[in-house]
């Protein structure tokens, strides 16, 4: 690591991206720095009661800014960023969510056709207590209350697709994107593989919570303050998107049909506990069958996103994912914030 120091960037409203690629980058920032970004809801913060309907006051396709993108340098195609989240924390003392005409997993949609009437459009909002690490559910058609934990979290990161590609931020991929993952929170290390020269990464869509899969298509949106930690991993690449906590590594997979999806994670994960462990491969496969998690990020977004995940502690004296990156950033962050 070369960098250690510590950026803050807080976007104007003009300076939101809307795809992964096709932009120029914002700032500059070098392997071992520490990153504390502002980011925005999916809405852009134009939602904000019952009466702000996003049909209404949200203008496609606008939807899920990002900030950035961040122009790592020396990062290069083959290369992996690995991101670890040091902090998230509600930018604001409320958040909101919604349901959409033709959009979550409860209801038609252009490609799962029914003559059904399109779901209604409604927004909740909710209180959002810092202190008390407490999320407020208010019925809208009752009194029925409900308090929830805050579990923040990052909906969306990733880095530019290859091949001169831009992709929506709504859409989830080999890149990162809008992966809707509850695993996506602070003390989670993700790991990107590089596909252009600098990287380009960028992040936004904080949910206070979100349910796996996200069924409405919609978590508890709010805007953040992010601090996060850098380190180019040269010459070792990542096909896709990879999380690892102090207990867990999981693989992320991003395809329509859920099962394909599915099998992208368990494919990557086997291959990722047999290299980390010398298991051979059917034994690792077994291994994962039979101790694996699957938690569903989403199954709303163009691609849905499902989790391979696994205990380290199950695992046979495994060598540290990426020479032990996840433990250097979360010193890192600890020391330079």
């Amino acid at each position: 690591m070369t960098g250690m120091e510590k950026i803050t960037y807080r976007p104007a409203r003009d300076e939101f991206a809307y795809t992964f690629g096709g932009r120029m980058p914002v700032a500059h920032l070098r392997s071992g720095d520490v990153l504390e970004v502002f980011t925005e809801d999916c809405f852009g913060g134009l939602v904000r009661g019952p009466g702000d309907l996003p049909s209404q006051v949200c203008g496609m396709p606008y939807l899920n800014p990002v900030s950035g993108p961040f122009f790592v340098e020396d990062a290069e195609p083959g290369d992996t960023l690995a991101i670890h989240l040091a902090s998230i924390t509600p930018a604001r003392d409320w958040g909101v969510s919604s349901t959409f005409p033709h959009f979550g997993a409860l209801t038609s949609t252009s490609h799962t056709a029914t003559l059904q009437p399109p779901l209604e459009e409604r927004v909740w909002v909710y209180g959002i207590d810092r202190q008390a690490g407490i999320v407020r559910f208010q019925a809208t058609e009752t009194d029925h209350t409900a308090e929830l934990p805050l579990e923040a979290m990052i909906g969306t990161i990733g880095v530019a697709p290859g091949g001169m590609e831009a992709r929506s931020t709504i859409v989830p991929d080999t890149h990162g994107g809008n992966l809707d993952t509850p695993q996506l929170r602070a003390g989670t290390t993700l790991y990107l593989g590089v596909r252009v020269h600098g990287a380009m990464l960028a992040l936004g869509d904080g949910h206070a919570r979100q349910g796996n899969g996200e069924a409405c298509g919609v978590g508890v949106e709010i805007a953040t303050t992010t601090t996060l930690a850098l380190e180019v991993i040269k010459g070792v690449p990542t096909v896709w998107p990879r999380l690892e906590t102090d207990t867990a590594i999981m693989s992320i997979g991003c395809a329509r049909p859920l099962e394909d999806a599915y099998r992208i994670a368990h494919h990557d994960m086997v291959g990722w506990v047999a290299s980390l462990t010398g298991l051979e491969a059917l034994d690792a496969y077994q291994l994962v069958s039979q101790a694996g998690r699957a938690p569903i990020g989403n199954v709303c977004d163009p691609n849905y996103t499902v989790l391979a995940a696994v205990d380290k502690a199950l695992l046979p004296s495994p060598e540290a994912a990426y020479g032990g990156v996840h433990g250097r950033l979360r010193h890192l962050a600890r020391r330079v914030a």
